[in-house]
């Protein structure tokens, strides 16, 4: 699911850092899914395994407010219309609250993969060598 991120670099370089902060939030901006009032996980699509496990572990509340802003959203999209600037996703808003989830199951899914394969072997006993 995830895929390679070249986050660390950028942020261990403070000139990098302060050339891409812009570019990334004009980018987010001209995305254009804050304006239908969806955050960035929203996005996410719903079709593997470790996604559907990590919609089923969120919190209620936070489920129940995924389904309303992908409702709110396909609707403003039949009526080709975007919501007020009161009701549009804030920057401050969009968080991610999917993505932590789906990266704890890949652990665990990696971790338990190499527990499936680990192979014990067991030693043998040295016969004591006549000197």
């Amino acid at each position: 699911m995830s895929a390679p991120s070249l986050t660390k670099f950028v942020l261990k370089r403070p000139w990098l850092k302060r050339w891409m902060i812009p570019l990334s939030k004009w980018y987010a901006d001209a995305a254009g899914y804050r304006k239908l009032g969806l955050r960035v996980d929203d996005l996410i699509p719903e079709e593997s395994e470790t996604v559907m496990l990590a919609l089923k572990r969120l919190p209620p509340k936070e489920a129940y407010d995924r389904v309303f802003r992908l409702r709110r959203a396909f609707q403003c999209s039949l009526s080709h219309q975007l919501l007020p600037k009161d009701q549009q996703t804030k920057p401050e808003e969009d968080y991610l609250y999917l993505t932590p989830i789906i990266k704890q199951i890949e652990q665990e899914s990696k971790e338990r993969d190499d527990l499936d394969s680990l192979v014990v072997n067991k030693k043998k006993k040295q016969t004591p060598q006549a000197h």
